[in-house]
């Protein structure tokens, strides 16, 4: 079978979302079963040193050494929220993003992985947003080493939900530091998986999905994709309503989808059956991306306590084992 050039991380967060999942047992787990690269959540080194009766600091040290001695780099610290367009003063978010930065580089990370700004009461001045993310872009290139903004576009970013949106922004902000994560989960959901029809598909979703899948490959240039996160989504059956259970009110569903019901990619045995080795072949193939692929996962089955990280690592090593069978069965590959 030929394989993929991409290196393969993972989301810590992906390996168990149970308090009892410790930060450093599941980068043990990751290592052995042959991931290259960890996205570090910044939720789980918080909850590692407060167990631990660490500064921050010291936590990221620590963890940084565990990796190093397991052989497994660390490509990002995530999700850094809702900055860009928030009515809070600037330099109050400029000043925690310097600490996540410190952070980061005490980690290793290349890059500082931002979601696209999903508050419903933000500024949607693209000025002002480009002026924003401009600073913070200089703010992480001002110290060395440099850390890189990885921006990711959210299906349900208020602004920036679409790869279009994020890569008209990304040129605007025209700083080397600040490009594009890619998310596979984000872009079906926002143009071909729908939570609502019984099908499960958007009336116009395939439609939609290869016109977008096809201008990328021409349109993203490929030093701007810093890197590309996959996951499946699981179908609503029945479809979504307020009368479901994870109904939550004001919440975006895809939202509450992607906490919900976000398996590793071709794991139809969890409910997943988003064509994900559609996007994979134009992302990856098509474009030539030979840079990081993470599994960044959120499934609710993880948040058990009796659920093992070890479980969720070889579940995320299966499923890129499966993408990339489903490539080399694909005759257009």
């Amino acid at each position: 079978m030929a394989s993929l050039p991409n290196k393969l991380a993972i989301g810590t967060s992906c390996l168990g979302q149970n308090p009892s999942h410790t930060l450093d047992r599941k980068i043990q787990a990751a290592a052995q079963q042959g991931f290259s690269g960890l996205e570090i959540v910044y939720g789980d080194l918080e909850h590692y040193s407060t167990l631990n009766s660490l500064p921050i600091t010291t936590g990221a040290k620590q963890i940084r050494q565990l990796s190093d001695d397991l052989g497994i780099s660390i490509i990002s610290i995530a999700p850094f929220e809702n900055f860009e367009g928030s009515k809070t003063p600037l330099q109050d978010r400029l000043s925690v993003a310097a600490h996540w930065l410190d952070i980061g580089r005490l980690l290793g990370a290349t890059y500082l992985q931002i979601p696209s700004q999903y508050g419903i009461n933000c500024i949607g001045d693209e000025a002002v947003i480009v002026s924003e993310m401009q600073q913070l872009a200089d703010l992480a290139s001002s110290v060395s080493p440099v850390i890189s903004i990885a921006y990711e576009p959210l299906s349900w970013g208020v602004y920036y939900s679409t790869w279009d949106d994020a890569l008209r922004l990304t040129k605007l902000v025209n700083r080397d530091n600040f490009g594009l994560c890619l998310d596979t989960f984000h872009e079906v959901t926002k143009l071909w998986a729908s939570p609502f029809e019984a099908s499960g598909v958007y009336p116009n979703g395939p439609e939609k999905l290869a016109d977008s899948l096809r201008r990328a490959v021409t349109e993203i240039p490929l030093e701007k994709i810093f890197y590309l996160q996959l996951s499946d989504a699981e179908r609503f059956d029945p479809p979504f309503s307020k009368s479901h259970p994870w109904y939550l009110e004001g919440e975006a569903p895809e939202f509450t989808w992607s906490k919900h019901a976000r398996p590793f990619p071709l794991e139809t045995e969890m409910g997943g059956y988003t064509p994900v080795t559609d996007v994979v072949r134009a992302w990856i193939v098509e474009t030539g991306f030979k840079g990081w692929v993470s599994m960044e996962i959120f499934d609710r089955r993880m948040r058990d306590e009796a659920y093992r990280p070890e479980i969720a690592a070889e579940r995320g090593w299966k499923s890129w084992e499966r993408v990339q069978s489903a490539l080399n069965d694909d005759p257009r590959v």
